[in-house]
């Protein structure tokens, strides 16, 4: 990061600060021309702060006006150090400022997303729950694949991570949860459905709006079955029919009896509120509820060019495919040159 984008980005957060509670408390909600909240638009929801609560904060939800003086000290010394450090020569350098955007702090800044339990902690795991996140150590053979991203060192397509084989992304969930970049979602409304379209991966999410009948129980999908509800201002997103096939949350368990509620909540013309819960008996022993703020902005989605059957894994498979040939060339005419 360079010492002039995050100069703009200090003073957007000192402009916001002082504006941000006198508009939320006037703000009125645009309608659309159903008479329902206007949701639409395209919205960021990129943050530096932690999903779990560091435990020295305790049950506090909030920072400090020092503390975040002391986090916004920090970020200008990181993005400086940045700068001076000189230029990468290897892969290393690929993750560069152009593509991580989880830079901003914007009005009263929460210890941790997560804000139940009251310790801002992933609730503890039913007994028998492991981690199913990818990556080196894993034991080969565990199948099937539930981690986003993993599958280091193997040869294998059913055993890389999911993200990698573009079937869902690991920050667009749902829920959506910040990471280092791609934190875009489009929302798209008409007066019976709802569309939630995610950067990563770029999957659209179809929500039914006031449909009680809920799917059979054997229809299961990567994304879920939503049907959505308007509690007065606020867009309720009930999830049901994981497929299993991902985890249930923070790599642990799987989404097969996961129930994902969200609720969308439109608090300034560029600010919007989303809380998520999930409940999800198998796998944790409580419920637990994070809230995500999202910006929006004066952009539109660009493609991203990941699908399931992408040209990476094809690829992949058709050079080990050529490889294998050539090898079986090679011996054929060794033996030949031996007669």
């Amino acid at each position: 990061m360079n010492k002039c984008s995050f100069l703009i980005l200090l003073f957007s957060f000192f402009l916001q600060l002082a504006q941000g509670g006198l508009a939320a408390e006037n703000y009125a909600v645009p309608l659309t021309e159903w008479g329902l909240p206007d949701m639409q638009g395209v919205w960021n929801f990129s943050s530096n702060v932690p999903m779990q609560r560091p435990k020295e904060y305790g049950e506090r939800q909030f920072l400090t006006e020092e503390e975040m003086s002391a986090t916004r000290i920090m970020h200008f010394e990181l993005g400086a150090g940045a700068s001076a450090a000189p230029p990468g020569t290897g892969i290393e350098a690929y993750y560069n400022d152009i593509r991580v955007e989880n830079i901003g702090i914007d009005g009263r800044v929460r210890t941790s997303h997560i804000v139940y339990p009251m310790d801002g902690q992933i609730p503890p795991r039913v007994e028998g729950i492991g981690n199913q996140f990818g990556g080196v150590i894993e034991a080969i053979g565990q199948r099937p694949v539930r981690f986003v991203v993993g599958g280091i060192g193997r040869t294998g397509p059913e055993d890389r991570g999911l993200s990698e084989r573009c079937i869902v992304g690991f920050n667009s969930g749902p829920p959506f949860t910040p990471s280092l970049y791609n934190n875009h979602v489009q929302i798209i409304q008409n007066r019976d459905h709802v569309v939630i379209m995610t950067e990563m991966i770029h999957d659209a999410r179809v929500v039914r709006i006031d449909r009680d009948k809920e799917l059979d129980e054997g229809l299961n999908f990567w994304s879920g079955n939503s049907i959505g509800h308007w509690d007065g201002g606020t867009l309720v997103v009930v999830t049901k029919n994981f497929n299993g096939l991902t985890q249930s949350f923070d790599g642990f368990g799987t989404s097969k009896n996961k129930v994902l509620t969200e609720r969308f909540t439109r608090v300034g013309e560029l600010k919007l509120n989303y809380e998520f819960t999930i409940e999800d008996p198998s796998t944790f022993v409580d419920k637990f509820t994070a809230v995500v703020p999202m910006t929006k902005v004066a952009a539109q989605l660009y493609e991203y060019a990941c699908h399931e059957g992408n040209y990476g894994m094809g690829n992949m498979l058709r050079s080990a495919r050529r490889k294998e040939s050539s090898e079986v060339s090679d011996r054929v005419a060794d033996i030949f040159r031996r007669q």
